[in-house]
């Protein structure tokens, strides 16, 4: 039988104060203050210029479910984890019934996940979250760096993580799977 969280670590998690980031990670807990400026613009950057053609379907192929730090409880222990940003292609996660029927998390693992760095998390992110990512299988995974302006592409194979592949802010417009459909403007994505 696989392990379960500590039931002090699951209560420390349910009272963690809201003005912080709570996760519990392969039986850890974690607590994180909100986002700097860096971190908060990049990440509603992003969620604007993929959202319009990815979830709406303006000016793109539409077809996905994003959303800005949901609450993912993933395999038997649960991990509880907090993505920056996650997506699901909308056949695997269909649209969700307002009111009280509104899951509070989803068990479901996206099929894209985005971790935007910043100082406390970074190691965070590129050690047992992505583990965790790859556990699950999340087929594609973005690390965004606010300060270096970059984004790392990572594809989960039969192997693991591919090595990454590297965007920075001086490429102008590029593709970047799974949303290679249309060109990104990296300008805009470090913008404020």
């Amino acid at each position: 039988m696989s392990p379960r969280n500590d039931p002090s670590v699951e209560d420390a998690y349910e009272s963690a104060p809201s003005e912080l980031v709570a996760e519990v990670l392969e039986g850890e807990l974690f607590l994180s203050p909100r986002p700097a400026r860096p971190h908060a613009n990049v990440h509603i950057n992003l969620g604007m210029l993929l959202g319009r053609p990815f979830k709406f379907g303006q000016d793109g192929p539409g077809g996905w479910v994003l959303l800005a730090e949901p609450q993912l409880h993933l395999g038997p222990r649960p991990d509880k984890v907090a993505p920056d940003l996650a997506g699901w292609r909308r056949e695997r996660l269909p649209r969700a019934v307002g009111g009280p029927e509104a899951p509070a998390h989803y068990e479901l693992p996206p099929d894209w996940g985005c971790e935007i760095f910043s100082r406390r998390t970074r190691h965070r992110d590129q050690g047992v979250k992505q583990r965790i990512y790859a556990r699950e299988g999340v087929r594609h995974l973005w690390h965004v760096d606010p300060l270096t302006r970059t984004i790392e592409l990572f594809r989960l194979g039969p192997d693991g993580w591919s090595a990454p592949e590297c965007f920075t802010g001086a490429q102008g417009l590029v593709r970047i799977e799974p949303f290679d459909a249309i060109a990104l403007d990296l300008a805009l994505v470090w913008s404020e």
